[in-house]
């Protein structure tokens, strides 16, 4: 039974059936639409890859190649501008021969691709420019195909059957329409229009053949939407040509007013500025309007929908600089909030959601992800945002609304969270479908003993029953600002007891760390692992053994250059290539400096802050991905990368946040306007770095922050409105 329940819950691991040729794709979203492209801008995979335009967790585009007299055009470079608004590839011919001889040489055409997502509709533009003295004639094509797979698919989830794709059909010269009729009843279109309207070659390739004058250019634009249950003989061709531009003025405007509100950060560091530049970024990116507000989507290409923990940590990450953030992300988790017991779905009442996906797989049942609730940390981490929030904005009257949903969250923590009512917090899955392994490392070997053998469960994670700490002293604060000072007493006495058993249950005196975790016979798993940082994260941990961890996880066991490794190299279990046991993980890695910050360990806050900078500049675009191998680090040599990892990623990008705010130690807190500063520290490739128009409440500040050694000195440029500056060391 163990053997099969592994396999159930594996096969939503996400299969690397190649590894990728070149790891530098090109990612393009907006709501709940996204590309993946390869750096020519095309979607094209010789191999099945996660390459293609996606909506809904489906796959509406899986081929659009453009091809040279039948041959590829020559790369030059591709890129994402720094506001991840537009993709642009510049590209040549390579010597086009005809009757054995050359009649066009290499580089006499340049072709300039850009392309714009914006409100489900992908739009391509290529201009092309004949440099040669003489004219040019050639033909060129655009290779089109939609699968209409569900993202679980391209993930490697087999199904038994599918729907049915329906013949193309093309509605006149110019636009050409692929449907899929699927099982759950829904008719998936991909509506692609063409300007000017090519010649046709069957119903998958559009050809074109043009003459150049010399040094003359001729244009061309594309747009592809994504459609669902919209009636084939819509016309469309009017509202999709030729708008290119103006979707890529709305698409960078709005990346602009979602920045409009945050500070800017600037570093005496250049590299250092590109990464917090491309991580500000990626943020805009993940983040989507909902009907609650934005919520930052996990990331591309396998987790782009509400996830409810990489939401709350991600705005937990943010809040200091983007509190609006925070507030979306409670609202979406307040109102999916599960209401009933549902076993299927992990679901119980007061639990927060894990989470949402609109498949086709999903409305068929085929995955219990429609909305699922299989998460033993999101509800906890929930009530830590709440309060985390007020404390940041002082908007009590939004707190206010949330507290019912605080209350049902702690009424699940005591009564399913501690089924067997040990005073420990622990998961075990009621759907046979769903996740094995219930913590942020959900893969099914994340967990195991000190001998490599799996832990069987309940699981009671370390980390969890420091979140649970930490969320019960968290309502105690907010039962004390609604007046309810019994109820925050009672929530105090609870997480004191909470962590007095946990130091005496989870501490492991000869590894110098708390157990990864209890298995269901109450028996620890000795394993030296990153979930330990967490609990410094949380508070609970005493601070003579907070020092005691900090040694353990930036030793060179535990710490491989790069970052700390989700399990030391020393154990069993170790595997630097897996997922979850040996890997870094840059969100976890910010969390666990935030916890060395927070016990005043700021040298091992510093050195887990200069190992993600250092892989960053490694990183195509300085983009962190969700994780990477944890390979040491070898001297002029790269971070090693995961073949399938999300990048971007949300708490990836959010790491660099997180981190400066804990070598800051900063704290802005409202409803008294104040921005505090515990023994600032900057790591020693940041000499000066200045933040402005810095919000706190209705004010707002510009500070300037000047190493001096190993201080910082911190100083007022100027400010609106009344807000103190205070450092203490």
């Amino acid at each position: 039974m163990a053997d099969e329940a592994i396999r159930v819950s594996d096969q939503y691991y996400i299969r690397a059936t190649s590894a990728r040729i070149d790891d530098r794709t090109r990612v393009l979203k907006h709501g709940d639409t996204f590309g993946v492209f390869d750096r020519f801008g095309d979607i094209d995979s010789f191999v099945p890859s996660e390459f293609g335009l996606y909506h809904r967790d489906t796959r509406f585009l899986s081929r659009f190649a453009l091809r040279l007299d039948g041959q590829r055009p020559l790369l030059l470079d591709s890129s994402i501008k720094e506001d991840n608004a537009l993709f642009t590839a510049d590209l040549m011919n390579a010597d086009v021969r005809r009757s054995g001889e050359v009649a066009v040489p290499r580089g006499t055409l340049h072709f300039f691709r850009s392309k714009v997502l914006w409100q489900g509709v992908c739009q391509e533009r290529l201009q092309v420019h004949n440099y040669a003295q003489t004219a040019v004639e050639i033909s060129f094509s655009i290779e089109l195909a939609a699968d209409f797979v569900d993202l679980f698919e391209v993930r490697g989830m087999p199904r038994a059957r599918r729907g049915r794709l329906l013949p193309p059909c093309r509605l006149d010269t110019g636009t050409l329409l692929l449907a899929y009729e699927g099982l759950d009843g829904c008719t998936r279109r991909t509506r692609i229009v063409l300007d000017p309207a090519p010649e046709w070659q069957g119903d998958a390739r559009a050809t074109y053949a043009i003459r150049l004058e010399p040094h003359a250019e001729a244009t061309f634009r594309w747009a592809i939407a994504c459609e669902l249950d919209v009636p084939a003989a819509e016309p469309k061709r009017a509202t999709l040509a030729a708008v290119y531009e103006t979707a890529a003025e709305e698409a960078a405007l709005a990346l602009a007013g979602a920045h409009a509100p945050e500070p800017d950060i600037h570093t005496s560091n250049t590299q250092f500025n590109h990464w917090l530049n491309r991580s500000l970024a990626d943020i805009h990116l993940l983040r989507t309007d909902t009907p609650y507000g934005p919520y930052p989507y996990a990331g591309v290409p396998w987790y782009s929908t509400v996830f409810g923990r990489d939401g709350i940590i991600t705005a937990l990450q943010c809040l200091w600089m983007s509190p609006q953030l925070a507030r979306g992300v409670l609202a979406c988790l307040a109102a999916t909030q599960a209401g009933e017991e549902n076993p299927e779905r992990d679901a119980q009442p007061g639990k927060i959601l894990h989470e949402m996906r609109a498949g086709e797989m999903a409305a068929l049942g085929e995955i219990p992800f429609g909305r699922y609730y299989g998460s033993i940390d999101a509800t906890p981490l929930f009530v830590m945002l709440v309060d985390a929030y007020l404390r940041r904005t002082g908007d009590l009257d939004f707190a206010r609304l949330l507290w019912p949903h605080v209350e049902r969250a702690l009424g699940w923590i005591d009564r399913y969270g501690d089924p067997d009512g040990d005073g420990f917090y622990e998961y075990a899955r009621r759907s046979p479908a769903g996740l094995l392994n219930q913590g942020w490392k959900d893969s099914h070997d994340a967990v195991f003993h000190a001998d490599g053998t799996p832990a069987e469960g309940p699981v009671a994670l370390c980390e969890v029953q420091g979140y649970v700490y930490a969320a019960k002293l968290a309502a105690a604060r907010l039962a004390g600002a609604f007046g309810q000072e019994p109820r925050a007493g009672q929530l105090a006495g609870e997480a004191e007891r909470l962590r007095e058993r946990f130091e005496a249950m989870f501490w492991c005196e000869e590894l110098a760390t708390y157990a990864l975790a209890l298995d269901g016979s109450k028996r620890p798993c000795r394993v030296v692992a990153s979930n330990a940082g967490h609990c410094l994260f949380a508070g609970i941990a005493s601070d003579e053994r907070a020092r005691r961890v900090a040694q353990t996880l930036t030793g060179e066991s535990s710490f491989s250059g790069w970052g700390i490794r989700t399990v030391s190299m020393r154990e069993r279990g170790y595997n630097p290539m897996s997922y979850h046991n040996g890997s870094v993980w840059p969100h976890d890695n910010a969390l666990i400096a935030a916890g060395f910050a927070r016990y005043g360990l700021k040298d091992a806050a510093l050195k887990v802050l200069a190992g993600l900078f250092d892989s960053a500049l490694f990183f195509d675009q300085h983009r962190l991905p969700e994780l990477f191998c944890g390979f040491p680090r070898r001297p002029g040599e790269a971070p090693t990368h995961y073949p399938v990892a999300c990048s971007p990623q949300a708490w990836a990008a959010g790491a660099v946040f997180l981190c400066l705010q804990a070598c800051l130690g900063m704290e802005v807190r409202c409803p008294n306007p104040t921005v505090k500063f515990t023994d600032p520290a900057l790591p020693p490739f940041i000499e000066s770095m200045t933040i402005r128009g810095l919000q706190v409440g209705d004010a707002d500040v510009d500070l300037v922050f000047s190493r001096h050694g190993e201080d910082v000195g911190i100083n007022v440029l100027g400010r609106t409105g009344r807000v103190n500056v205070v450092t203490v060391k």
